[in-house]
């Protein structure tokens, strides 16, 4: 990549992405966790991807840097990419997926629609507590 593209590409990402830092140049180590979060999904989205995999995309960082994230990755989907979301946080899963698999000890035993999904049926299924006739 051309030097004048990579500046233009990392311009464009650092203003979409609220990544704060005193220039361009700086190391990303000596950034802010949240700003580190962003450098490195830009990095990827960069690549153009068509599937993403999410792993816990914003464990650890602050409220705003979250929020920013979770509307990139949905504007991704809305550009026709796909996020696979792996989190521990159960209100990230809700607020950020169209459809939720749930694993128990390594399988999928069950996959909600988010219109139908909530807490409860999420952690029922995580535990493994399915009974035939809940439909799932």
């Amino acid at each position: 990549m051309q030097r004048s593209a990579e500046r233009r590409l990392t311009s464009g990402f650092l203003h979409d992405l609220a990544i704060k830092t005193p220039d361009m140049e700086k190391p990303v180590g000596s950034l802010s966790g949240g700003n580190q979060q962003k450098v490195l999904l830009a990095k990827w989205l960069a690549t153009k991807p068509r599937v993403l995999i999410a792993d816990e995309p914003t464990r650890g960082i602050d409220v705003g840097s979250k929020s920013e994230i979770h509307h990139l990755l949905r504007r991704f989907t809305e550009d026709g990419g796909a996020v696979i979301m792996i989190s521990s946080e159960l209100p990230e899963i809700l607020g950020m997926s169209d459809r939720i698999a749930v694993f128990h000890e390594g399988s999928v035993v069950g996959e909600l629609k988010s219109a139908e999904a909530t807490e409860e049926k999420i952690m029922r299924l995580a535990m493994g507590a399915v009974e035939k006739d809940e439909g799932y």
